[in-house]
């Protein structure tokens, strides 16, 4: 079997594509995932095909990133509109980081929006592989009515519903069809010195030579050669199906790139896993394609048993079944093996590190519609955390309550509807609370004296303490000045812990930072005074000292590194700026042509706005990632909004 993902931005006829490849030669057989992951197996000239239809939103990045780790090639599908070039950046720079031979896609050529060459040349911004036409279009007017191959220098006329009709190239394309041969000819030239002396000797190449270097050079990664057509009408997909199969590399080459791309024995390698998904009552089922020989229900995969074989496009298992190389199955009761990863026998290893999904911007907790489901919410969302690397879940601060970073709204609603569909499990969400902490302005001296008499013995503590800010960042430090005994030293150490626990909540209702406690004095009783007393005693004086120390609320400061298409650089000191963050510089991003990273500081109740405004302005392609940085005040309206809010939430609750 071969394998090959179907990827690109979203409206650009992926599935049309897929559907119309997989029927050139009879019936396909289908099925998908809750992801959106799509899988078509089917037969083209006597071979068995297996095509992945990736999801086209860029939240679902992830499974694209996966699909490709199990793929031999892959065709990305485009718009033919040279303004929307930008949105096939993402899915660009995916392929190359990944080391997937391409062939590019220009699908709804009858829905004419610009020239072809403006588009390639707006594509080229993001791709280090050249973009070679290996088509041009044939146009009577403005509408788009064949093309022509520059290779085989074959004119076809399209049909509608039928295979399109071989024509003399027309005049009208003539003059192009020699321009663009000729850059075609010359790029292939730089990999192959035998057509580089035929064309400095000026002569021409027969055509099964130039298929057969285009087809050594695709299969080496050296280019991307561009094919062009519309799925909806059937048009070009006969020739792309047919550069798939002559010039597509086998399973072999993909098995010697991932063994490559991880430093592991290639001879080891027995199957990678892609995509993975729980069913109603069946659990988890895992996407696996075989790399090598031996595969069977039962054999040693990944460290243990694999559990049954199913046909990923039926589900029916068949324990006779023995995959191929190259073949897809789907495993059920084989929750030993991650997603993805490579397989040994009896090791899992780690995917190559392009398949690291981009960070998730959207912060939300899950709120269940029960108290019977708090339990399971957790237990479930760290399943599904197994399934889907884009998704990363977590703990409130405070609450403890389910948060999850997910990469976007389309990805959040998602998993609700996979909680609810197949999980039973309602929720609702909320934004979290951003982290606030608070500290003093000003120094303060305090006496504070414990004194508790019972029926038995008392308790007797008397401390003279001084609390101080301290630099920002330094944290909460204790010293301690006592002479004489005053305070004996085995109760010093109770002193800071009580002066610790006041830290915990302040005046306004938040932790205390950055403050420094010096035990300056004392008193005890030699028969009533203890280590809880002492603990007491500094614990309460510390605390009458933070309500007279004129509190400052501080806010978190967050260092963002936001990657955005060059093209959408010039908008971003403005976002930034109006969520009252700071850029710090930007530079071009050196692992990803086209593309720049800025770096700023951004207040954290601004990151969720930030996501939003990054979303808007850069059509879902830009993202973030966050590092917490330090804490800085916060002063005047905003400060008692907060402080309002977070004495509203403590009551209610």
């Amino acid at each position: 079997m071969r394998c090959f993902t179907v990827l690109g931005p979203s409206q650009t006829g992926k599935s049309t594509v897929v559907e119309k490849l997989s029927s050139l030669e009879g019936p396909p057989r289908k099925s998908s995932s809750p992801y959106g992951l799509n899988l078509t197996e089917f037969t083209f000239s006597n071979e068995t095909w297996c095509a992945l239809d990736a999801p086209g939103p860029n939240e679902a990045l992830a499974h694209v990133q996966h699909a490709l780790l199990a793929s031999d090639a892959c065709i990305l599908c485009i718009s033919p509109a040279p303004e929307e070039a930008v949105l096939a950046a993402p899915y660009l720079r995916v392929i190359e980081a990944s080391g997937t031979p391409c062939i590019l896609f220009v699908n709804r050529m009858d829905e004419p929006r610009g020239r072809l060459r403006d588009v390639i040349a707006a594509l080229q911004d993001y791709a280090n592989h050249a973009l070679l036409l290996r088509q041009i279009p044939i146009r009577e007017g403005d509408r788009i009515v064949g093309s022509c191959d520059l290779i085989s220098e074959r004119a076809w006329r399209y049909r509608e519903g039928q295979t399109s009709a071989l024509i003399a190239i027309p005049e009208s394309t003539a003059e192009r069809e020699h321009e663009a041969r000729t850059e075609l000819l010359e790029h292939l030239s730089e990999f192959d010195d035998w057509l580089l002396e035929e064309l400095i000797e000026d002569r021409e190449p027969a055509s099964d030579t130039l298929y057969a270097i285009s087809s050594r050079v695709l299969r080496e990664n050296r280019i991307i050669p561009v094919l062009i057509g519309s799925a909806g009408h059937g048009n070009g997909m006969m020739r792309l199906m047919k550069a798939l199969r002559h010039e597509a590399p086998p399973v072999a080459a993909l098995r010697q790139r991932l063994a490559g791309a991880c430093a592991v024995d290639e001879g080891k390698l027995a199957a990678v896993s892609f995509h993975a998904y729980h069913r109603q009552n069946i659990g988890k089922t895992v996407l696996v394609r075989a790399l090598g020989e031996g595969l069977r229900q039962g054999a040693l995969l990944g460290g243990s048993s694999l559990g049954a074989v199913q046909d990923p496009a039926n589900g029916r298992s068949n324990a006779a079944v023995v995959p191929a190389p190259g073949d897809v199955f789907a495993a059920v009761k084989s929750d030993h093996l991650p997603v993805p990863s490579l397989l040994t026998s009896d090791a899992t290893l780690a995917p190559p590190e392009w398949t690291e999904p981009p960070t998730p911007m959207l912060e939300r907790i899950l709120i269940p519609g029960s108290e019977r489901d708090e339990n399971k919410l957790s237990e479930t969302l760290a399943k599904l955390s197994e399934t889907d690397r884009g998704l990363i879940v977590l703990q409130e601060e405070g609450t403890g309550a389910q948060l999850v970073r997910a990469q976007g709204p389309v990805h959040l609603r998602d998993l609700c509807r996979t909680l609810a569909e197949v999980f039973h499990i309602d929720v609702t969400d909320r934004t979290p609370s951003p982290i606030y902490r608070e500290t003093i302005a000003k120094s303060s001296d305090v006496h504070y004296r414990h004194r508790k008499q019972t029926g038995g013995a008392g308790q007797f503590a008397d401390v003279k303490l001084n609390i101080h800010p301290n630099a920002r960042g330094q944290g909460f430090t204790f010293n301690e000045t006592v002479k004489g005994g005053v305070v004996p030293r085995n109760y010093i150490p109770a002193v800071e812990a009580g002066a610790r626990e006041a830290m915990e909540k302040g005046p306004l209702g938040f932790q205390v930072i950055d403050v420094g406690v010096t035990l300056q004095d004392g008193q005890h009783h030699a028969v009533d005074s203890s280590e809880h007393a002492f603990r007491t005693a500094s614990k309460m004086g510390v605390r009458q000292a933070l309500s007279e120390s004129s509190t400052v609320l501080m806010q978190p400061i967050f260092r963002s590194e936001i990657h955005i298409p060059s093209v959408y650089s010039g908008n971003l000191v403005q976002i930034v700026s109006a969520l009252k963050g700071q850029v710090l510089g930007f530079d071009r991003d050196e692992a990803s042509k086209g593309w720049d990273i800025f770096r700023a500081l951004v207040p954290g109740s601004a990151l969720d706005e930030l996501a939003r405004s990054l979303r808007s302005a850069t059509q879902g392609i830009g993202y973030f990632s966050k590092a917490f940085d330090h804490f800085e005040e916060l002063y005047g309206k905003e400060a008692d909004a907060v402080i309002k809010a977070h004495e509203t939430a403590r009551v209610e609750h």
